[in-house]
Protein backbone atom coordinates (compact mmCIF):
# COMPACT_ATOMS: atom_id res chain seq x y z
CA UNK A 1 0.00 0.00 0.00
CA UNK A 2 1.45 3.43 -1.08
CA UNK A 3 2.14 6.07 1.44
CA UNK A 4 -0.34 9.02 1.71
CA UNK A 5 0.61 12.67 1.46
CA UNK A 6 1.21 13.27 4.96
CA UNK A 7 3.35 10.34 4.92
CA UNK A 8 5.51 11.25 2.18
CA UNK A 9 5.62 15.25 3.70
CA UNK A 10 6.93 13.61 7.05
CA UNK A 11 9.47 11.51 4.96
CA UNK A 12 11.16 14.32 3.39
CA UNK A 13 11.19 16.14 6.50
CA UNK A 14 13.82 14.52 7.89
CA UNK A 15 15.38 13.25 4.30
CA UNK A 16 18.95 15.23 4.63
CA UNK A 17 19.11 16.25 0.89
CA UNK A 18 15.76 18.06 1.36
CA UNK A 19 15.26 21.60 1.95
CA UNK A 20 11.67 23.40 2.18
CA UNK A 21 11.47 26.52 1.69
CA UNK A 22 8.07 28.04 0.69
CA UNK A 23 6.98 31.53 0.56
CA UNK A 24 4.95 30.13 3.83
CA UNK A 25 8.28 30.36 5.64
CA UNK A 26 11.06 31.84 3.58
CA UNK A 27 10.84 35.63 4.90
CA UNK A 28 11.00 33.64 8.85
CA UNK A 29 13.69 30.70 8.24
CA UNK A 30 16.93 31.59 7.16
CA UNK A 31 18.86 29.99 4.33
CA UNK A 32 22.69 29.72 5.20
CA UNK A 33 23.17 27.19 2.09
CA UNK A 34 22.97 30.23 -0.44
CA UNK A 35 26.37 30.37 -2.30
CA UNK A 36 27.81 27.72 0.04
CA UNK A 37 25.91 24.51 -1.95
CA UNK A 38 29.49 23.19 -2.84
CA UNK A 39 31.28 23.85 0.36
CA UNK A 40 28.49 23.15 3.03
CA UNK A 41 26.42 19.91 1.20
CA UNK A 42 27.76 18.68 -1.74
CA UNK A 43 31.52 19.03 -0.52
CA UNK A 44 33.39 19.05 -3.99
CA UNK A 45 33.89 21.80 -6.76
CA UNK A 46 31.20 20.01 -9.46
CA UNK A 47 29.45 22.24 -11.81
CA UNK A 48 25.55 22.29 -9.75
CA UNK A 49 22.51 22.22 -12.37
CA UNK A 50 19.15 22.95 -11.60
CA UNK A 51 16.03 21.04 -12.23
CA UNK A 52 13.08 23.58 -12.35
CA UNK A 53 9.62 22.31 -11.82
CA UNK A 54 10.99 18.68 -11.63
CA UNK A 55 8.30 16.94 -10.43
CA UNK A 56 8.78 12.82 -9.54
CA UNK A 57 12.32 14.15 -9.87
CA UNK A 58 13.23 11.51 -12.87
CA UNK A 59 15.67 13.98 -14.52
CA UNK A 60 17.36 14.96 -11.07
CA UNK A 61 17.54 11.24 -10.50
CA UNK A 62 18.47 10.26 -14.07
CA UNK A 63 21.00 12.92 -14.42
CA UNK A 64 22.72 12.34 -11.10
CA UNK A 65 22.88 8.62 -12.16
CA UNK A 66 24.45 9.48 -15.55
CA UNK A 67 27.15 12.47 -14.18
CA UNK A 68 28.62 11.21 -11.07
CA UNK A 69 31.02 14.38 -11.77
CA UNK A 70 28.49 17.17 -11.47
CA UNK A 71 25.63 17.99 -8.90
CA UNK A 72 21.94 18.12 -9.09
CA UNK A 73 19.00 20.15 -7.55
CA UNK A 74 15.46 19.39 -8.21
CA UNK A 75 13.42 22.05 -7.59
CA UNK A 76 9.64 22.32 -7.30
CA UNK A 77 6.74 23.30 -4.70
CA UNK A 78 5.25 19.99 -4.88
CA UNK A 79 6.59 18.15 -1.94
CA UNK A 80 4.37 15.17 -2.69
CA UNK A 81 5.28 14.29 -5.96
CA UNK A 82 9.47 15.21 -5.31
CA UNK A 83 9.00 12.36 -2.93
CA UNK A 84 9.04 10.08 -5.47
CA UNK A 85 12.85 11.03 -6.49
CA UNK A 86 14.23 12.25 -3.42
CA UNK A 87 13.62 8.90 -2.00
CA UNK A 88 15.03 6.95 -5.08
CA UNK A 89 18.03 9.23 -4.44
CA UNK A 90 18.02 8.09 -0.66
CA UNK A 91 18.29 4.51 -0.97
CA UNK A 92 20.86 4.60 -4.08
CA UNK A 93 22.63 6.81 -1.76
CA UNK A 94 23.45 9.67 -4.26
CA UNK A 95 25.72 11.79 -2.62
CA UNK A 96 25.65 14.34 -5.89
CA UNK A 97 21.61 15.27 -5.60
CA UNK A 98 19.65 17.13 -3.41
CA UNK A 99 15.89 18.67 -3.95
CA UNK A 100 14.59 22.05 -2.87
CA UNK A 101 10.86 22.75 -2.13
CA UNK A 102 10.44 26.66 -3.15
CA UNK A 103 8.52 28.55 -5.49
CA UNK A 104 10.62 28.70 -8.59
CA UNK A 105 9.61 32.81 -8.51
CA UNK A 106 11.70 32.96 -5.53
CA UNK A 107 14.65 30.62 -6.59
CA UNK A 108 17.23 33.34 -6.69
CA UNK A 109 17.13 33.53 -3.44
CA UNK A 110 18.33 30.04 -2.85
CA UNK A 111 21.73 30.46 -4.82
CA UNK A 112 24.88 33.29 -5.15
CA UNK A 113 26.15 34.57 -8.21
CA UNK A 114 27.92 32.30 -10.96
CA UNK A 115 26.61 29.35 -8.18
CA UNK A 116 24.73 27.30 -11.40
CA UNK A 117 26.13 25.76 -14.54
CA UNK A 118 22.86 24.50 -16.13
CA UNK A 119 18.95 24.44 -15.79
CA UNK A 120 16.84 22.14 -17.33
CA UNK A 121 13.14 22.50 -17.82
CA UNK A 122 11.47 19.34 -18.36
CA UNK A 123 7.88 19.78 -19.44
CA UNK A 124 6.99 23.12 -17.34
CA UNK A 125 3.37 24.16 -17.76
CA UNK A 126 3.56 26.54 -20.63
CA UNK A 127 1.72 28.98 -19.10
CA UNK A 128 -0.33 30.55 -22.23
CA UNK A 129 -2.36 33.01 -20.54
CA UNK A 130 1.17 35.06 -18.86
CA UNK A 131 4.09 35.77 -19.95
CA UNK A 132 5.55 36.10 -16.82
CA UNK A 133 4.81 33.00 -15.35
CA UNK A 134 6.31 30.67 -17.93
CA UNK A 135 10.07 29.60 -17.32
CA UNK A 136 11.74 30.55 -20.49
CA UNK A 137 10.38 34.28 -19.85
CA UNK A 138 12.46 37.21 -19.93
CA UNK A 139 10.94 37.61 -16.11
CA UNK A 140 12.20 33.81 -15.29
CA UNK A 141 15.76 34.65 -17.29
CA UNK A 142 16.35 37.81 -15.27
CA UNK A 143 16.46 35.52 -12.39
CA UNK A 144 18.19 32.74 -13.63
CA UNK A 145 21.06 35.30 -14.25
CA UNK A 146 21.96 36.22 -11.03
CA UNK A 147 22.94 32.38 -10.35
CA UNK A 148 23.93 31.63 -13.17
CA UNK A 149 27.39 31.64 -14.63
CA UNK A 150 27.51 33.74 -17.71
CA UNK A 151 26.54 31.88 -20.84
CA UNK A 152 25.23 29.40 -18.45
CA UNK A 153 23.46 26.45 -20.25
CA UNK A 154 19.50 26.30 -20.24
CA UNK A 155 17.70 22.95 -21.89
CA UNK A 156 13.57 23.24 -22.51
CA UNK A 157 12.48 20.07 -23.28
CA UNK A 158 8.77 20.19 -23.87
CA UNK A 159 5.39 18.81 -25.21
CA UNK A 160 3.91 21.65 -25.75
CA UNK A 161 4.13 23.62 -29.29
CA UNK A 162 3.08 26.87 -27.87
CA UNK A 163 6.00 26.88 -24.84
CA UNK A 164 8.62 25.52 -27.55
CA UNK A 165 7.41 28.25 -30.49
CA UNK A 166 7.70 31.05 -27.66
CA UNK A 167 10.84 30.16 -26.94
CA UNK A 168 12.38 29.74 -30.00
CA UNK A 169 10.69 33.57 -30.51
CA UNK A 170 12.56 34.35 -27.19
CA UNK A 171 15.81 33.22 -27.79
CA UNK A 172 16.16 34.37 -31.44
CA UNK A 173 14.90 37.86 -29.76
CA UNK A 174 17.21 38.39 -27.47
CA UNK A 175 20.31 36.65 -30.05
CA UNK A 176 21.06 34.00 -27.80
CA UNK A 177 23.17 31.27 -28.89
CA UNK A 178 21.26 28.06 -29.46
CA UNK A 179 23.06 24.75 -29.32
CA UNK A 180 20.65 22.37 -30.70
CA UNK A 181 17.24 22.77 -31.66
CA UNK A 182 13.95 21.11 -32.96
CA UNK A 183 10.53 20.47 -32.62
CA UNK A 184 10.54 16.41 -32.53
CA UNK A 185 13.05 15.39 -30.51
CA UNK A 186 12.82 11.30 -30.88
CA UNK A 187 12.71 11.53 -35.05
CA UNK A 188 15.45 14.01 -35.57
CA UNK A 189 18.30 11.39 -35.55
CA UNK A 190 20.19 13.07 -32.52
CA UNK A 191 21.66 10.41 -30.24
CA UNK A 192 22.09 11.72 -26.77
CA UNK A 193 22.01 9.23 -23.40
CA UNK A 194 20.70 12.54 -21.79
CA UNK A 195 17.80 13.81 -23.88
CA UNK A 196 16.76 9.84 -23.37
CA UNK A 197 15.38 9.78 -19.73
CA UNK A 198 11.82 10.53 -19.77
CA UNK A 199 9.89 11.87 -17.04
CA UNK A 200 6.21 9.45 -16.12
CA UNK A 201 3.94 12.04 -18.06
CA UNK A 202 6.46 12.49 -21.31
CA UNK A 203 5.81 8.58 -21.66
CA UNK A 204 2.39 9.23 -21.55
CA UNK A 205 2.49 11.82 -24.14
CA UNK A 206 5.12 9.66 -26.55
CA UNK A 207 2.46 6.78 -26.07
CA UNK A 208 -0.26 8.92 -27.61
CA UNK A 209 1.55 9.81 -30.60
CA UNK A 210 2.86 13.89 -29.29
CA UNK A 211 5.65 15.12 -30.79
CA UNK A 212 8.57 16.32 -28.08
CA UNK A 213 10.86 19.15 -28.41
CA UNK A 214 13.85 20.57 -27.50
CA UNK A 215 15.57 23.97 -27.51
CA UNK A 216 19.32 24.43 -25.67
CA UNK A 217 20.51 27.54 -25.49
CA UNK A 218 23.26 29.87 -23.84
CA UNK A 219 22.28 32.86 -21.50
CA UNK A 220 24.72 35.41 -21.62
CA UNK A 221 24.89 38.24 -18.50
CA UNK A 222 25.30 40.79 -20.97
CA UNK A 223 22.35 42.82 -22.66
CA UNK A 224 18.53 43.93 -21.57
CA UNK A 225 16.44 41.17 -22.44
CA UNK A 226 13.14 41.62 -24.45
CA UNK A 227 10.15 39.54 -25.07
CA UNK A 228 8.96 38.75 -28.66
CA UNK A 229 6.26 40.75 -29.82
CA UNK A 230 4.43 37.52 -31.53
CA UNK A 231 1.32 36.10 -31.99
CA UNK A 232 1.56 32.06 -31.06
CA UNK A 233 -0.82 30.03 -31.56
CA UNK A 234 -2.38 28.22 -28.71
CA UNK A 235 -2.32 24.41 -27.49
CA UNK A 236 -5.55 22.67 -27.08
CA UNK A 237 -4.71 22.65 -23.16
CA UNK A 238 -7.17 19.87 -22.70
CA UNK A 239 -4.90 17.51 -25.37
CA UNK A 240 -2.28 17.81 -23.81
CA UNK A 241 -4.06 16.44 -20.47
CA UNK A 242 -2.73 19.18 -18.46
CA UNK A 243 -5.82 20.40 -16.63
CA UNK A 244 -5.09 18.56 -13.54
CA UNK A 245 -1.35 18.67 -13.50
CA UNK A 246 -1.04 22.20 -10.88
CA UNK A 247 2.46 20.21 -9.61
CA UNK A 248 4.15 22.45 -12.29
CA UNK A 249 2.82 25.31 -12.19
CA UNK A 250 5.38 27.70 -10.22
CA UNK A 251 3.69 28.73 -7.28
CA UNK A 252 0.89 26.99 -4.87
Amino acid sequence: MGKNKLEKFADMQSYPHVFEYPYSVVDDVPFDMKGRWAHDFFKNDHPIVLELGCGRGEYTVGLARRYPDKNFIGVDIKGARMWTGATEALHEELKNVAFLRTNIEIIDRFFAPGEVAEIWLTFSDPQMKKATKRLTSTYFMARYRKFLVDGGLVHLKTDSNFMYTYTRYMVERNGLPVDFMTDDLYHCGLADDILSIRTYYEQQWLDRGLSIKYIKFHLPQGGELQEPDVEIELDDYRSYNRSKRSGLQTSK
